[in-house]
């Protein structure tokens, strides 16, 4: 199905390629089911939890869950991926919740699902592959560092009234509530978090996030019976129904539709507008470089390849429809796709049927969930963290990378803990660009060919002439050009010449001595159609072209 006419842009490709393209059948449907069910299981607690900590109440993960996952499935480019709130976005969710409250989060995610859909309308989907590893590395460290810090809290059951926004003065105010620790809160937290690290080691084909949350559970039901209160899901969070009921925790109910900006706490103003825009855009990039890069993952791990514009815009309408029904950002989560491939997924239907299971839980589980610990779910995101801070990948960069890419991992890592994000990506993707054009520069050299006569200078340049190498270049070719009379290049070796290039020799020849002229040979063809265009042509006694270096020699010893 082709999208407005743009040909290799496509919605729902995965769907297409891998139920429609290749036969369905009764065996494939049930290993998505079983699937399905496993990353359900997991999806239920990471989708409340994400919720809390990007400052929304915990039924709005799961609807992000159910209805995002459900969406993108469908319309993706992605056959494994699954979809739904990810750790990734709390450092930009939790600040705008904060200040624009729940209604300006939804017209937020709705702006960055249009950004998304265009992305892939004008098929910028490869040209998130060129963002530099030590970048994603830095933003992904930085912002498991921001979750970890963020969790503490309710890990600990610290009392503490307002969290504030600098990351400086978040750790200074939570040292300064350290002696306010609840021991039965933290007691939770542990057995959950220890549950988290020892389950992987048994090598159990079921997740152990269920496990570790029954397990936080029943230790909050023992310290309960001497009289400790710790904090759940259905102690901090109420709702209030359609028919004015208010209830505690997660209500059971079916998404609702309801316009982004008809909310009541949301004053809508232009400014709103106009400062939600960057926002979106921030959120449209990281879903993005997040969707693609786990598409990528999951590549290597089945063998398959993935559509990337179809995958951006099945992201875009996900993100534009959820909103109308309570769901924040959603993009593919790396850890639950890859869980998903695993238990045996062979379609896109399996991240459909996880959907469906989130959205059973819901009316069927709701006030189970309700009794969660907020100190299990902290120990849930602490691992979530850790596995999103890609530690050793991190210390391999630094032992072994060159040091221009641990500079930039440590910059990006480092402002996106102290300020944001947008300032960490881009400052990381500008300096690894100038870094990346010192590299390429310097590989621009001059070798000196044997000369044919004392006349006669003959260089080979090996690299290209950009902006960042052609003056230097040039100016090296100047010192060299004492007591010859022809200088003959060699552009065999070039493969780009850029207007900062064409300046450069432009100006070399206008400064060349009026008794010494210059030989240009066997260029390549971009350097070739760049002096086409700017109409260089052969200036008698001062500019020639040749195919060849012997061409050029042989004119030049000619008596």
């Amino acid at each position: 199905m082709k999208l407005y006419g743009l040909s290799n842009t496509k919605i729902s490709c995965a769907l297409i390629s891998a139920c429609i393209s290749t036969p369905y059948n009764t065996t494939r449907f049930i290993k998505d089911l079983i699937a399905g069910i496993t990353v359900g299981i997991i999806a239920i607690p990471l989708a409340m939890a994400l919720a809390i900590a990007s400052g929304v109440p915990p039924q709005h993960g799961l609807y992000t869950a159910i209805i995002a996952g459900f969406v993108i499935a469908l319309t993706g480019g992605s056959k494994f991926s699954v979809s739904g709130p990810t750790a990734a976005f709390v450092v930009i969710l939790y600040p705008v919740s904060l200040q624009y409250g729940l209604s300006g989060l939804f017209i937020a995610t709705l702006l960055s699902g249009i950004f998304l859909v265009l992305m892939g309308l004008i098929r910028l989907g490869r040209l998130i592959e060129y963002i530099p590893l030590p970048v994603v590395l830095g933003f992904t460290s930085g912002i498991a560092i921001t979750i970890a810090t963020m969790q503490i809290k309710d890990f600990f059951g610290l009392t503490l009234e307002h969290m504030p926004e600098s990351y400086i003065s978040k750790v200074i105010e939570l040292i300064k509530t350290l002696p306010t620790i609840n021991i039965a809160d933290t007691m939770v937290g542990v057995v959950t978090l220890t549950v988290l690290i020892v389950w992987p080691k048994l090598r159990l084909k079921i997740s152990g996030h269920l496990p570790a949350l029954i397990a936080g559970v029943i230790v909050m039901f023992i310290f309960n019976q001497f009289g400790y209160q710790i904090e759940t899901i259905g102690s901090r969070f109420t709702y209030t129904l359609a028919d004015n009921t208010i209830g505690h925790g997660i209500p059971s109910v079916l998404p609702e539709f309801v316009l982004p900006w008809q909310h009541a706490e949301f004053n809508w103003d232009w400014s709103t507008l106009t400062a939600l825009l960057p926002i979106s855009l921030t959120m449209a990039m990281l879903c993005a470089i997040e969707s693609l890069l786990c598409a990528v993952v999951l590549d290597e791990m089945t063998h398959t390849k993935h559509h990337s514009n179809s995958e951006l815009i099945g992201q875009g309408l996900g993100n534009i429809i959820a909103p109308f029904f309570g769901g924040i950002s959603a993009t593919a989560a790396i850890a639950r796709s890859a869980a998903n491939v695993k238990a045996g997924a062979t379609s896109p239907i399996a991240a459909v049927l996880h959907s469906l299971v989130v959205l059973l839980a819901l009316i069927c589980f709701a006030p189970a969930l309700s009794f969660i610990p907020l100190s299990a779910m902290a120990a849930l995101l602490l691992i979530v963290a850790w596995n999103m801070s890609a530690v050793q990948r991190v210390i391999y960069i630094i032992k072994y990378a060159p040091k221009d890419d641990i500079l930039i991992m440590l910059i990006c890592m480092s402002l996106t803990v102290l300020f944001d994000m947008v300032i960490a990506i881009t400052l990381g993707i500008v300096l690894a660009s100038i870094l990346f054009m010192r590299r390429i520069a310097r590989m621009t050299r001059l070798v000196e060919l044997n000369r044919s006569d004392d006349k006669t200078l003959v260089l080979r340049i090996n690299g290209p002439l950009f902006f960042a190498a052609a003056e230097r270049t040039f100016l090296e070719i100047y010192q060299k050009i004492n007591g010859y009379k022809h200088i003959v290049l060699q552009w065999d070796a070039v493969p780009i010449l850029d207007a900062g290039g064409l300046n450069a020799l432009i100006h070399f020849i206008d400064e060349l001595p009026e008794d010494v002229d210059l030989s240009i040979c066997e260029l390549q063809f971009q350097p070739l159609k760049t002096l086409a265009r700017a109409k260089i042509v052969p200036i008698s006694n001062k500019l020639m072209f040749y195919s060849t270096l012997d061409e050029a020699l042989k004119d030049k010893t000619k008596p």
